[in-house]
Formats: C-alpha cells, structure tokens, sequence
C-alpha cells in the first residue's frame, strides 16, 4: 500500500505484524459477542469488554522490560506461541460445554482476559521492531508508521467481519481460527532467524516515566488521545447494544460496522501520509482531532442505523490519522535504548480509559447509552483542543522538516527496576 524505502526485513515485520494484528482484532471484537450471544446481558456484555481491556493494562507494566532486556522478535514469538495454547483450550473446553450457561461465560470471560494481555505483549514487541524500521529511516519514518497503521485498520476491517461470521458456526470455529493466525505469527517470527532486537539493559517503567516527561510533545499528545480513547472506547463498547438492541440488526452487522470504518480509517491513513509530507505533523493532527470529536457526537445522535455506521467510520478515520501521528511522534522522540520501556507507559496512559468504558456501560441503562455517548464526545473535544494548544508551543518538535531536539533524545538516568 506504501511505498518506503529498502529496508532489510521490513517485509518481514509487515507479515508478522499482519497475521499478529488480525489474530488480536478477531478475538477483541468476538468476546463482547460471544458473551451477548450466550447470556442477553448488556450488563455482561460491558463486563466482557473491561475484563478484557483491564488485563492489557496491566500486561504493560512489564511487556516494555521484557522487550529491553530480551529483544522484541523472542518476546513476539513467545507470546503468540503461548496464545495458541490459550485459545487452543478456551475452543475445547467452549466444544464440550453447553452453548449457554454460567460455565460457558465464565470460559469466555476468562479467554478475554488472558488473550487480551498476550495481544498487547506482543504489541509492545511488534510496535518496537517497527520503530526500528522507522528510525532508519529518518524524515520519511512517518511512511513506516502508515504503513503498519494501515496493516493494522486492514485487520479491523477483516477481523471483526470474521468473527461475526465465524461465531455463526459456533465458538470452537471461532477460536480455532484465532490460533491459527497467532501461531502464523509466531512461525513466521521464528523462522526469519536473527529478528531484531535490543540488547539487555536496566529497564523499567520509572525509565519510561522519566524519558516521558522529558519529552513535552509527546505527552500532550498523550493526554489528548486518553481523552479520546475513552469516547472511543464507550463507542465501541456500546456498539453490540446499540445494533442489536437498539437498531435490532443482528451480530454480523456488528461486525459490518467496524468492516465499514476500517476502509474509512484505511483511506485516512493514506491521505494523512501524504498530509503530514505537505502540512507537517501538527495540523494533520489537530485537524484529525476535530473531525474524530464531531463524528463520536454523531454516533449519539444518529437516527438510523445507516447514519450510525457512517458516524462510526467517521470517527475512526480520525483515529487511524491520529495513529499515524502518534506514533511516527514516539519512533523518533523516544531513544532506542529505553523504547520499550517507554512504550509501555505511553501505551497505559492512552488506553487506561478503556476499562472505564466498560464499568460504564455496565452501570448505565441501554437508554441512557446516548446521553452518555455525548458527554465522552463533549469531553473528547475539550481535553484535544487543550492538547493541540499545547502541543503548537512544540511545533519544531512536531515538524518532520525540523532536526530532531537534542534535549528530547537525552538518555534517562538509570532507574531501580520497577517491574
């Protein structure tokens, strides 16, 4: 799709960032379903999507060390290796239990959790060897980070669609697909001999922490997608209610609709490498914002499902562009030798909204889903246009054309080791 500069194994970590994303995007979609499937509860329907979500946070606070100390391409194989295991099991345990009842949820919610923290290691470890590729190569590094966007909103297009579908011949095939495509990520990993990694050194989240704060354009920008990531995250969390529920489409057309804004987020993606190459990092970025914050108030007031798909592709358009910029920020902010470790940190800050959204559609009526929708939008708008202000008093940093600021590749001092 994007065309970057030779690079030795970039081919590579496109495939394994491929098969990874497409694994993780089918089971994040399928477990919020499977539980409405199986028990009706909107309740538990937001109780999958926080145990799913609070696990991955919690895989951050060591998955940045493991990939300082023992290099991104092991951490990777290993990860995936160990999810195979995982959703090998959940699909028998799912083949010999009935369809419904208490034991089959708690199978499921447990599958949530545990997948859910092996993704976002493996995350980590795939988002590292992609800022190796873009650190070489320098200005055109954005390139890189579109590129794997892209890879990454092709999956959502491909994976929730998937997992609709599949989830209409039962669990098992399903879940049986899910394992294939993380032990496809993890052969192809293993196979490549010699994927690049870091060598060992002191790393942990306090190394992050302080590499964070020295650099001020990163951290508004961070500030600014937590906020977004948790209108967002109510959006994504409600979305079976709403559908099912409220539009009263069936489960496919759950699927259907994150299929709709995956190609919306896949066109914003290429046009927002061809934006950042004309306009610079900062006005793609506070304009993306914009239109992200003026769909998720759509979505609350949509009065079809046609409009609400719409809405929702809209708002996810503006959060593909906004990827593209956090990220190409971070590859060439953040030193290589504490990437991981900082990685992890910036990773918690934006998605710890994420199970918030869930004890809020678990605690708020399907009625009310609306109100709340356009409160989070509202919210969204604000905390994105602090963000922006304060990340124009660092637009040199923010301008590819611009050298790289000294004081933001300074290493961190050597921190005790938190993790």
């Amino acid at each position: 799709m994007i065309s970057t500069a030779p690079v030795p194994g970039l081919q590579r970590t496109y495939l394994m960032r491929a098969t990874d994303a497409l694994a993780s995007a089918t089971a994040t979609y399928a477990v919020p379903l499977l539980v409405l499937v199986t028990t009706g509860s909107t309740a538990l329907t937001g109780l999958a999507f926080l145990l799913e979500w609070a696990p991955r946070l919690a895989a951050f606070s060591f998955a940045g060390s493991m990939v300082d100390r023992w290099g991104a391409g092991r951490v990777f194989r290993m990860s995936n290796l160990v999810r195979t295991a995982v959703v090998a099991l959940a699909g028998a345990v799912l083949f010999v239990l009935p369809g419904t009842g208490t034991m089959t949820t708690s199978v499921v919610l447990t599958f949530g959790a545990v997948s859910g923290l092996l993704a976002e290691v493996s995350f980590v470890a795939m988002e590292t060897l992609g800022a190796e590729a873009s650190r070489r190569l320098g200005n055109e590094a954005h390139r890189v980070q579109a590129a794997q966007t892209g890879i990454d909103q092709c999956a959502m297009l491909v994976g929730p669609l998937l997992g609709g579908l599949l989830l209409l011949a039962g669990p098992t095939l399903l879940l049986t697909a899910v394992a294939l495509l993380a032990l496809t990520a993890a052969a192809t990993a293993s196979s490549a001999g010699g994927v690049p990694g870091h060598s060992s050194a002191p790393s942990s989240l306090l190394t992050g922490w302080a590499t964070l704060r020295r650099t001020p354009a990163l951290l508004w920008l961070v500030g600014g997608l937590a906020a977004s990531n948790l209108a967002t995250g109510v959006l994504q969390a409600a979305a079976p209610i709403t559908v099912i529920h409220h539009f009263h489409y069936s489960t496919v057309a759950v699927g259907s609709v994150w299929s709709a804004a995956a190609v919306a987020s896949l066109i914003a993606v290429w046009t927002s490498r061809r934006a950042i190459d004309r306009f610079g990092i900062w006005p793609v970025g506070a304009v993306t914002a914009a239109i992200s914050t003026a769909a998720c108030l759509a979505t609350a007031l949509a009065p079809s499902f046609a409009t609400y798909t719409v809405a929702v592709a809209a708002v996810m358009a503006g959060e593909g562009a906004m990827t593209v910029v956090l990220r190409t920020l971070r590859s060439r902010l953040i030193p290589a030798q504490a990437f991981g470790s900082t990685l992890a940190v910036t990773i918690i800050l934006v998605l710890l909204p994420l199970p918030l959204a869930g004890v809020l559609i678990a605690l708020v009526p399907p009625a009310d889903i609306p109100h709340l929708r356009l409160a989070c939008a509202a919210l969204q708008g604000l905390a994105l246009t602090a963000c922006f202000a304060g990340l124009r008093r660092h637009r040199s940093a923010c301008d590819l054309s611009e050298p790289q600021v000294p004081a933001l590749h300074k290493e961190p001092a050597p921190a005790p080791d938190a993790v």
